[in-house]
């Protein structure tokens, strides 16, 4: 009887190890495949850099692993966010992404240096070429924040437009969301029609009008939309009409072009003296002055 119990116990510790073991092996193709999937859908993003489009294969399988999840960057992982969705980026790397990019482009720009000088296509120290590591790593933040300063450069210069339709729907009797619709829907893609096709989507999904526009303030990170939005929100909680406040915003702001306009047509006349000073000046009295010059040196003014 004792044995027979034995041999019961020793089938059902088999049975469970078993199964243990088939359920880890089950949740590690699970995993595998996961993580495949994954791949494939990052790989399968679009990016308008080239540079990321050849390399993030090789950065998101081996280095966004070992920063996913890490303490040690979530200080810089929000700051990234908040750029990278700024910047018009969060369809393309995310902060994790973004990171590992940088880690890579360490090495990957001194190897393609190496490869360059090995082939002698160029003829530079080896220390620049280790050096461009360095390039490497603070890359990213330049051509980040070059997509920044041109995407809020054309915020900027459609938000008069934007504004104006925003108004002229409002007084022809939509109310504030029915207006952002019909911008959506008709103005010419840009940025801001962008997030405000994002505002839209917020809303529906229950989040408040005001919730919505100062989510719509952080992703842009301008100061000028920053205005615009406190404004709309004071209006909407004192219930003034929004509509003439839009109106009197669009002036503010075609005022405000105008002004930095001239402000960057003063800054040019400063500058282009620069040029004429050194350059042009020089040259005009070259040509004033060479021939009375010759005719000393050679004699002709006897």
């Amino acid at each position: 009887m004792a044995s027979g119990e034995f041999v019961l116990y020793a089938a059902y510790a088999a049975v469970f190890f078993g199964t243990v073991i088939l359920a880890r092996m089950l949740l590690r193709e699970q995993e595998s495949r996961e993580a495949q999937e994954n791949l494939a859908e990052l790989g399968d993003r679009k990016t308008r850099s080239f540079l990321v489009r050849v390399t993030r294969p090789f950065f998101n399988q081996y280095l966004v692993p070992m920063i996913r999840g890490k303490r040690f960057w979530d200080s810089r992982r929000l700051w990234y966010k908040r750029k990278l969705v700024a910047a018009g980026l969060r369809e393309e790397l995310n902060p994790d992404e973004f990171i590992a990019f940088k880690f890579f482009l360490i090495v990957f720009f001194p190897l393609i240096g190496a490869l360059l000088k090995a082939g002698e296509f160029i003829d530079v120290e080896w220390y620049m070429v280790l050096g461009s590591g360095i390039a490497g790593w603070f890359y990213p933040d330049f051509w980040m924040k070059g997509r920044l300063q041109k995407r809020q450069k054309q915020i900027l210069r459609a938000m008069p437009f934007i504004v104006d339709l925003l108004a002229l729907s409002m007084e022809a009797g939509l109310d504030f969301i029915g207006a952002i619709g019909k911008v959506v829907e008709k103005a010419k893609t840009s940025p801001l029609v962008e997030e405000f096709g994002q505002l839209l989507k917020e809303i529906k999904v229950g989040s408040s009008r005001q919730e919505a526009l100062r989510e719509m303030a952080i992703r842009i990170d301008m100061q000028e939309v920053n205005s615009f939005v406190a404004i709309l929100i004071s209006a909407d909680q004192m219930g003034a009409s929004i509509g003439k406040i839009l109106r009197q915003q669009s002036e503010q702001i075609r005022n405000e072009r105008m002004l930095r306009a001239e402000k960057e047509g003063a800054k040019a006349a400063t500058k282009i003296m620069i040029p004429i000073v050194f350059i042009v000046l020089p040259a005009v009295l070259l040509i004033i002055m060479g021939p009375f010059i010759l005719s000393f040196m050679t004699g002709g003014g006897e």
